[in-house]
Order: structure tokens, then C-alpha cells, then sequence
């Protein structure tokens, strides 16, 4: 663990950012850890319907502070020997359990460093969701410790427990009660975090006179107080075995899933999964765009994007997950600034274990000039490797400015510099009228022209993410 002081994370020097606070949100399944980042949040940024599997960042901003909370998935519940012992018996007794049996870790589940990782440099409290509708027990209490303990060493200074459901409580308890009739594992728990807690009501989010995120602000600043402005960073050596982990894993999965394709050619299976990264510079439309090939409004459009966001839908009896990313500079790479350049690339670190396809979003109203071509490249090739080319499409975005004028013509009027444009990603390009998601035939073509690209690429199918992009 390193602690570094908040002196110099105040934001950008220069003052066009207001300073930052960064949460980390753990807890088990079922805690009402996503309701509560979106209570956070103060809007709808996490999807509640479905179970999380990989970490997600979401940013608001509060009494004119910067807030990036990054919810993650559910830490797993470690199985009670005990129980263990118990079942074994019942097994040899030819008895069935009463429990249910745990279902194995899944191959695409994160850590919790993951988390740690996209909010750079480090969190400043990691919020522990505990639901009071559910028995916190030791197996519990070992879980949030194991949890934990995978981030390093001094990690509870920085800890906070957030309890969830609070509504449910009978009339009259408070939280205090509840903490002191629970159990020793949840005294253990509270105690292990300084006495740091905070109740939260998600079904109150919408109400006038709602001050529970404002209080659990306070709370937060005087637990940074406590820490000297100091916030946590995950060691260097826990991130290099986390990698070496997931890499493992990794190669599980893939092998597990070249054993589902061989088995869907004989008797058809799920859909195919697609990892699209958007890219280009800003006000280009990449949005639109994503909400345009996931057929529906997945992300916020018409505002400058300042952190990459990852959303997924079925389209054309695909998997497509989309990563939107912040606009670069079309100038140079030296005036995008570092943390949108670092943000390309942990954008395609959510991509695991690599995109498919970096789409290059392009207005077709845009000229491009020979500078712009040439910055647009150096971007990809700096970020991504050289490489990257086999793996990059054009997108014209704003193709209902065409009318009938097909693309082809369009791109012999734009002249030397857009063709060489497509000659560096092989030719490969597509128009989409981005105005109507949902509406544009033309996405299932797009998806097609991938499929085709995945093909030509043979086993390099994918550009694999790089250790220094997460």
C-alpha cells in the first residue's frame, strides 16, 4: 500500500476541474451495492436488474466536488467447513443437504483490484455495502476480510461500512440497535472499521429532503481528515499477481469458449460476443453512435464524455459490449491531455481480454486534413501499438447527411487524405445515421463487416489489452 497525499490531488492545476473524491464500493451479493452507487450518483448509471461482473465507473458531482464511484462485482462467499464437513456427511449417509450448493466463482468475475485500478491513482474510502434485510455472519464477516486483504495491507483506515435497507428496519430500531443485536461478526466488522458507518434508504434517492448522500460526504471527509488527506493505492506487486491471475483465468475462458463454439456448429448455442471500442477526437459523435448500434440510449449524448463508460445489448442475435471513451485533440497527441489518453486505454482494458474493434468515429460533414489524418494515427499507434491497424474501422457518423449520395462518392470527394485514412485500416469502413437508435438497418451490415474483419485477422482475432493500459 501506498499513501500518497491529497495536497496534489486537488484536480487540474491549472483549476478547470473542481477537486476529487473517489469511492470504491464492495460488498456481497445482494447487498444493494449498485442501487446505492446510483443513490450516490443521483441518477440511474449502474444497471440493478442484473447481477454485476465487471467493475464500473460513474461520476457526479457534489457541492463542487468531483465524485467518481466505481461499483464492483459481488465479493464470492467463501464456503463454511463446517458445512463442508456437514455436507460430506450427509453425502456418505446417502442424505441430501438442506443448503444449496455454492456455485463456483465465475471465469469473467473481477477482484476487487480491478475496482482500485479505475480510480486512479487510488480511492479515497472504500465503502463496505452491508444490507440489513440479510444475516451478517462469519462467513460473511471472512468474505469482507479476504476482500480486503487482496487490496493489501492498510485497508481498513480507509473503510467505511454502508448499510442498505435500512427502511426495513422495524419502526423504532435505529441502526445502532441493529449493529448491537446483529452479532459479534457485524461489531467485529464496524469496530475493524473505525466505528465509520453510515445508513442509507435507496428508496428515498428521489426526495426533497433527502441528506443522506451529503451526510455520508461529511463522513467521508473526515475519514480522508483522519488519513491526512492521504488516499489508498493498491501495491504494485498485488497488481502484477492480480494480472497473472486474471491472465489465467483468461486462458481458461478461452479455451472454454472454443469448446462452446466447436459445440454451437453442431447444436447452436448463445450469441456471439463482439468487444467494440469507440475512439476519436472530440464532438465526433461516438455516443451516438453507441447508442445507435446498441439500439437504445445507453449513454449521455451531447456532453463531453470524461470517463470511458462500458454498456452491453443483444443486436442482430449478437453480445455486443461497447466501451465509449473521451474525445482526443485533433491537433496533436501532446494536446490531449495524459488522463484522456490514459482513459483510451483503460477503456480498452475493460475489453477483456481485447477489443475486437477500434471503431475510428468520423462526422462525414468533417474535412480532414492531412494534420488531422496524421494525428488521428498517431493516437491509435501510440496508444495502441502498431498493431492496431488490423483491428480499426472507419465510422462516418451522421450519415443522414449524405441523402442519396452513397458513401463511395463521398469518400473519392474527400479526397488523398481520407483515402489514405482507410488504406491504414485496410479499407474497412461503414456509415451510420446515428439520429435514431434502434432504427438503422444499416447496424446489422456494421456488425457483419466485423465479423468479416474478426475473420480476416485469423488468430489475431483481437487486439490483446497490454499490462500498462489497466
Amino acid at each position: 500500500m501506498a499513501a500518497v497525499s491529497s495536497a496534489s490531488d486537488t484536480g487540474d492545476p491549472r483549476g478547470r476541474h473542481p477537486p476529487e473524491r473517489r469511492l470504491l464500493l464492495l460488498g456481497g451479493p445482494q447487498s444493494g451495492k449498485t442501487s446505492t452507487a446510483n443513490t450516490i450518483l443521483g441518477d440511474e448509471v449502474f444497471d440493478t436488474g442484473t447481477e454485476t461482473t465487471h467493475s464500473n465507473v460513474g461520476q457526479t458531482e457534489i457541492y463542487g466536488r468531483r465524485v467518481t464511484v466505481v461499483d464492483t462485482p459481488p465479493w464470492a462467499i467463501p464456503s463454511d467447513p463446517e458445512d463442508n464437513a456437514e455436507a460430506d456427511s450427509n453425502d456418505n449417509a446417502g442424505a441430501e443437504s438442506d443448503s444449496p450448493p455454492q456455485a463456483p466463482p465465475s471465469l469473467d468475475s473481477e477482484g476487487p483490484c480491478m475496482g482500485a485500478i479505475l480510480c486512479p491513482p487510488g480511492p479515497h474510502a472504500i465503502l463496505l455495502v452491508v444490507s440489513v434485510t440479510q444475516p451478517f455472519t462469519d462467513t460473511q464477516r471472512r468474505a469482507a476480510e479476504e476482500q480486503l486483504g487482496a487490496l493489501g495491507g492498510g485497508t481498513w483506515r480507509y473503510s467505511m461500512v454502508v448499510f442498505t435497507g435500512v427502511d426495513k428496519l422495524p419502526k423504532g430500531v435505529f441502526i445502532e440497535e441493529h449493529i448491537a443485536n446483529t452479532g459479534d461478526a457485524l461489531q467485529w466488522l464496524v469496530e475493524r472499521c473505525g466505528s465509520r458507518y453510515h445508513a442509507f434508504d435507496n428508496t428515498r434517492k428521489e426526495t426533497e429532503d433527502n441528506t443522506q448522500v451529503p451526510e455520508l460526504m461529511e463522513k467521508v471527509e473526515e475519514l480522508i481528515t483522519d488519513n491526512q488527506g492521504w488516499y489508498f493505492e493498491v501495491n504494485e506487486l498485488i497488481l502484477l499477481e492480480e494480472e497473472q491471475a486474471r491472465r489465467a483465468l483468461e486462458e481458461e475462458r478461452m479455451r472454454m469458449e472454443e469448446h462452446a463454439r466447436q459445440r454451437e456448429q453442431m447444436i447452436g448455442g448463445p450469441p456471439r460476443e463482439l468487444r467494440l471500442l469507440l475512439l476519436g477526437w472530440k464532438g465526433v459523435g461516438k455516443s451516438s453512435v453507441g447508442n445507435s448500434i446498441l439500439g437504445r440510449r445507453y449513454f449521455e449524448s451531447g456532453q463531453e464524455t470524461e470517463l470511458c463508460l462500458r454498456r452491453q445489448a443483444l443486436v442482430s442475435g449478437r453480445r455486443i459490449t461497447i466501451v465509449d471513451t473521451p474525445g482526443w485533440d485533433w491537433f496533436s497527441v501532446r494536446r490531449t491531455p495524459k488522463r484522456i489518453r490514459q482513459e483510451s486505454q483503460r477503456g480498452a482494458a475493460l475489453l477483456r481480454p481485447g477489443p475486437h474493434t477500434l471503431l475510428l468515429v468520423l462526422p462525414v460533414v468533417s474535412s480532414l486534413t492531412a494534420r488531422k489524418r496524421r494525428t488521428l494515427l498517431a493516437h491509435i499507434e501510440t496508444l495502441f501499438g502498431d498493431s492496431a491497424c488490423l483491428h480499426t474501422m472507419v465510422l462516418f457518423s451522421c450519415g443522414d447527411w449524405l441523402g442519396r449520395t452513397p458513401i463511395e462518392e463521398h469518400i473519392l470527394r474527400g479526397g488523398r487524405e481520407l483515402q489514405r485514412l482507410l488504406e491504414f485500416c485496410g479499407n474497412y469502413y461503414h456509415v451510420l445515421d446515428s439520429k435514431t437508435p434502434g432504427k438503422d438497418r444499416s447496424v446489422s451490415v456494421l456488425l457483419d463487416k466485423i465479423e468479416e474483419m474478426i475473420r480476416e485477422n485469423g488468430d489475431k482475432a483481437f487486439l490483446p489489452i497490454q499490462t500498462e493500459w489497466c
